[in-house]
């Protein structure tokens, strides 16, 4: 049932929090919003949209996450002053595309960009 009134967490479970804390801050480029508890902090990263890590090792290594931006070039350029290099660069063939971060666990989060004007190469492409 669709709902206009909606607040989003996403969850991203991690084997160990004090280690996978500040690769988030580096990646997100703040500090968390809030911390539910010892184990867990949680980003406000638009209005109602949130990302939070919590130790669960069980299930560290599984999340993925894609998060759609305005300007792709600058977030990247961005998280990369902070001393992150993406795992994977990639364009499809419709021109969208998607730079993917690994956290410490394996996690997958992906920030994907509309095409560059004009597109000049649809083809897949992996770094």
């Amino acid at each position: 049932m669709p709902t206009t009134l909606l607040d989003l967490f996403a969850g991203i479970p991690v084997a160990d929090y004090t280690v996978a804390l500040p690769w988030y801050e580096r990646l997100l480029g703040s500090t968390p919003t809030f911390f539910p508890h010892e184990t867990e902090a949680v980003w406000e990263l638009a209005q109602h949209r949130y990302v939070y890590i919590v130790q669960q090792p069980e299930h560290a290594g599984h999340a993925l996450l894609t998060l759609f931006v305005a300007d792709l070039d600058a977030l990247v350029a961005q998280i990369a002053t902070r001393g992150l290099d993406p795992a994977q660069r990639e364009t499809y063939a419709n021109g969208v595309r998607k730079i993917t971060y690994r956290d410490p666990d394996g996690n997958e989060i992906g920030f994907g960009g509309a095409p560059r004007h004009p597109v000049a190469d649809e083809s897949i492409v992996v770094a």
